[in-house]
């Protein structure tokens, strides 16, 4: 995948990581375009080809009461709103099959959930479509695994693909990052770190995921020093009130700092 072919993506001469950000689900329009704005701001400045995130329905939830949106094609227009204010490119989740024709109306990069890139005919949908598809890594599937997933997308004729590791499961309420899948995941395809889905806690007896945002730059870092070429963040301006995911999400109001300390890194790190 060549990261210059995603439409109106920028910084892409800076040798900087390239970043996926935004909420975990798109609540409505004015914190969708308050958190795009924040963080083009951001990347502008840092130089970080950036993609904004927003799920525009989310379908896997451990409670039927969960939310799950605000409705498909509302949240989608959203999404395409903010991508004709900012001028940036823009990627959700897909659930279905049929979401993958209507979602490739509105974004710009369709992503398929880890729980399930194993669902051919969902990835073969996204693929033909011919928009970038980015394959989130089965928190159950091993690194070397997820050859035959980016090989799906590549069947259809399509080389706009890139991978993405959210974690393993480490018995059934934790999850964890194996650093030594980044280099495998990559000769495959671009790979990107999920820092805040990898710090998810599933499975809690109530009904509602937990999470350690405390440790989001401890992860990020250790992604960067081993080369990831992308990083997903999802954040939020009041992560404690999101409706999807606040627990592991990062505040909005630390993302410079974090980013900026992850630049200085990549910038050391590409001397050796």
């Amino acid at each position: 995948m060549k990261l210059e072919n995603i439409p109106n993506i920028k910084h892409t001469d800076k040798d900087n990581f390239f970043l996926l950000a935004g909420p975990c689900a798109i609540e409505g329009e004015e914190m969708a375009l308050r958190i795009a704005e924040k963080v083009v701001n951001i990347t502008d400045k840092l130089g970080i080809p950036y993609v904004f995130k927003g799920s525009f329905k989310k379908a896997n939830r451990s409670r039927i009461d969960s939310f799950t949106g605000i409705g498909d094609e509302k949240a989608l227009k959203i999404l395409r709103k903010v991508s004709e204010t900012f001028n940036v490119p823009t990627v959700t989740d897909i659930h279905e099959i049929d979401d993958a024709k209507k979602a490739a109306e509105y974004v710009d990069v369709l992503q398929i959930p880890a729980f399930l890139v194993r669902q051919t005919d969902l990835v073969v949908a996204a693929a033909e479509t011919g928009k970038v598809v980015n394959l989130k890594k089965g928190q159950f599937m091993s690194p070397e695994s997820m050859q035959h997933a980016v090989t799906k997308v590549t069947d259809c004729n399509n080389e706009q693909v890139m991978v993405t590791d959210r974690g393993t499961m480490f018995g059934y309420q934790d999850l964890i990052v194996d650093f030594r899948g980044i280099p495998t995941m990559r000769k495959f395809a671009p790979t990107v770190l999920d820092v805040t889905h990898s710090l998810q806690q599933p499975n809690q007896s109530s009904g509602v995921t937990g999470g350690r945002p405390d440790m989001i730059e401890t992860i990020a870092r250790a992604g960067v020093v081993n080369h990831v070429d992308g990083l997903f963040i999802e954040t939020h301006f009041d992560p404690a009130n999101a409706k999807s995911d606040g627990a592991n999400m990062l505040d909005l109001q630390y993302l410079e700092k974090l980013l900026s300390n992850l630049v200085a890194i990549r910038k050391t790190i590409s001397k050796f």
